[in-house]
């Protein structure tokens, strides 16, 4: 498995990259994804959830017994289940977030795609993010697996980031550039 320095140097890419080989191993890369997809829409969507993984004051065993109850309800696959137990019992839960854009970045170079950071204005219906995939695919020349994040404060248009590149469409920019103009 080639990993890029990055993800292995992070404390998260570490946890990433440890549970990613055990996936591969047992042939669940794509059950662990969804199960941490399902995982990374309730800590955006749920205060609670977020709150459980940053509080300090909560033991580890409380920790492990409230996420193995998120697993269960939300019915994520047992390895990732056991996974975020052990981020409980380790103090690491706070890490989860980067865990899953980590592990999501090996899965995709797994593929053999490329991987696009996407934020835009609102949430992006699925028709539109087919044809955004099929765009970058034709300009990357590989599969583009999305990370789709919503911004409003960029009014309009899309950011998207592709490793170093990035193509700034968003109408914040055009609005900052053209008040730069005017300054003169």
């Amino acid at each position: 498995m080639e990993n890029s320095g990055g993800i292995q140097a992070s404390l998260s890419g570490r946890y990433a990259t440890a549970l990613f080989e055990l996936a591969r191993d047992g042939k669940a890369i794509d059950s662990v994804g969804k199960s941490l997809e399902s995982l990374k829409a309730t800590l955006a969507q749920s205060d609670d959830f977020a709150n459980l993984t940053t509080n300090p004051l909560l033991s580890r065993d409380a920790a492990t017994k409230a996420v193995a109850a998120v697993a269960k309800s939300l019915k994520v696959d047992a390895l990732t289940a056991k996974f975020v137990g052990v981020l409980a019992q380790n103090r690491r839960l706070g890490e989860l977030g980067g865990i899953i854009k980590s592990y999501n970045a090996l899965a995709s170079a797994h593929r053999g795609e490329a991987t696009a950071e996407v934020v835009s204005a609102h949430a992006l219906a699925p028709a539109q993010v087919t044809a955004l995939k099929d765009k970058l695919k034709t300009k990357v020349g590989r599969d583009v697996a999305v990370d789709l994040k919503v911004d409003p404060e960029i009014l309009g248009g899309l950011v998207v980031k592709i490793g170093s590149q990035m193509i700034d469409s968003s109408i914040r920019t055009r609005l900052n550039t053209l008040a730069n103009a005017m300054k003169g």
